[in-house]
């Protein structure tokens, strides 16, 4: 066969590139993680009784506001890792902004507490378990963060991988906080970001295994 034929060949039988393919999969994978983590909240934890009457006020949305965000930033490193010669950026400094937001809040509510009141505001009533149950909330939406992933064609597993970990981690600490009694900023900003941080860890650990293509 001559060179021609062979591009000719090539060009008029290759197949359309759906591009939706990769969000579909997505679309697919995370409201069943999502699903998991809140099935293990409500079987495991339980959905704290006074829910309906915290949900009005501004400081719970705080609260979820935080993950939530963390997430969302997540998923568009996760994109943009995903696609070969595209670099990550800008994406990674969203991803530290709803970090530092609640550090900051964090700070400025143990700066305007008194002395002897900053110890409890940090470490609540749950500070030993809460990285450990947002662990644990993480493992439905990582299995489907990490399936969705390996839809793209990430070139730097272990960056892909951290950063599906914190999506994952983030998506499962939104679940988390229909259980968390805590409302302090001085809490979150320490053992919630402990508890994303952690798949975070371990997506790094598992990026070059699992989103090896």
């Amino acid at each position: 066969m001559k060179t021609d034929d062979l591009i000719n060949l090539l060009s008029t039988g290759g197949a359309r590139v759906d591009h939706k393919a990769v969000l579909r999969r997505f679309a697919r994978a995370l409201p069943l993680g999502l699903a998991g983590s809140l099935a293990i909240v409500m079987m495991v934890f339980g959905v704290r009784p006074d829910l309906m009457s915290v949900a009005q006020t501004p400081i719970f949305w705080a609260k979820l506001a935080f993950p939530l965000a963390v997430a969302l930033a997540a998923a568009l490193v996760v994109s943009r890792l995903g696609r070969p010669g595209v670099r990550s950026g800008y994406a990674w400094a969203l991803v530290a902004v709803p970090f530092v937001c609640v550090w900051l809040a964090g700070w400025l509510t143990l700066g305007a507490a008194a002395p002897a009141e900053r110890v409890p505001l940090m470490l609540g009533l749950s500070w030993r378990t809460c990285p450990f149950n947002i662990l644990l909330l993480s493992v439905p939406t990582f299995a489907a963060v990490f399936w969705a992933t390996r839809g793209l064609a990430p070139t730097r597993p272990r960056l892909a991988g951290a950063a599906a970990g914190l999506f994952a981690s983030g998506l499962a600490t939104v679940a988390y906080c229909v259980h968390c009694p805590e409302m302090s900023p001085a809490f979150w900003s320490i053992w919630y970001a402990i508890g994303m941080l952690l798949p975070a860890a371990l997506g790094a650990w598992l990026g070059p295994r699992l989103l090896r293509w």
